[in-house]
């Protein structure tokens, strides 16, 4: 039994040492890509957004999520964005939950040329499946979503397909206390006229941290999250990194 319990710990400690060095190395492999790409931008930003899903009767799920988002920290500092998204699900499983949502976007203080104003917004719904299941030691959450996206001065549908993988792993010592690692890759699946968005890779977001568990209701995260994207001013290239200091709450009644 001694013997089980400290292989277990072993692996416990050799997950979190792999999850460190991964992180690494994306950091490593980011900032090499970034000064040999002369076109490259950097940004250093603050997201604060707060989730909050509560459970309906016969299996249903009301969703809604506020999220601000600020850029140019290292400057002036300002509003980039905010995302209002809420949502209806159904749980189909334990682990199991299908989902369509709508989402409201206002982007400020942007960088425009005429007829486009500083500020546009965008419209969207999107669809979604969404799997949890904890096991001894770890969590893991797996999402995959499709929007449909109308945004100002862009004419036609945008379609951008999104899948997110996420890791959660309780400290032995302090298990109110977790790492977490997240991987989201977007895609679009189409062009949308002279201004819209371009088929092909959008963006990837890598995120590491630590979990707090206030109670069954409440936890918190907080951490560095890596956001990759790609301009269509540069076809098939990602030319812009922003540094994201996220923090976000989770409020599950």
């Amino acid at each position: 039994m001694q013997d089980t319990a400290a292989n277990q710990r072993a692996r416990q400690w050799g997950q979190g040492i792999a999850i460190v060095a991964f992180v690494w190395s994306l950091l490593v492999g980011g900032e090499a890509f970034a000064q040999s790409t002369p076109t490259f931008s950097q940004d250093f930003r603050l997201w604060s957004p707060v989730f909050m899903t509560v459970k309906l009767p016969s299996s249903f799920l009301a969703y809604m999520e506020v999220q601000p988002r600020f850029a140019d920290l290292d400057e002036d500092g300002h509003i980039d964005q905010l995302l209002l998204r809420p949502a209806l699900g159904y749980q189909l499983t334990e682990h199991l939950s299908i989902w369509q949502g709508y989402g409201w976007v206002g982007n400020y203080n942007q960088k425009h040329t005429p007829p486009q104003s500083p500020f546009f917004d965008e419209s969207r719904i999107y669809q979604q499946v969404l799997y949890k299941r904890k096991f001894d030691s770890f969590t893991i959450t797996s999402r995959t979503r499709l929007e449909e996206r109308w945004i100002e001065h862009v004419d036609g549908t945008a379609v951008r397909f999104r899948t997110m993988l996420r890791g959660q792993y309780p400290l032995p010592m302090a298990p109110e206390w977790a790492l977490v690692a997240s991987d989201e890759v977007f895609v679009h699946l189409n062009t949308v006229g002279a201004r819209g968005p371009q088929a092909g890779f959008d963006q990837n977001r890598f995120f590491v941290g630590i979990n707090r568990t206030f109670s069954k209701y409440v936890n918190l995260d907080v951490g560095y999250q890596n956001q990759l994207l790609n301009s269509r001013s540069i076809p098939n290239l990602a030319n812009q990194m922003n540094h994201v200091i996220l923090f976000q709450l989770f409020i599950n009644l």
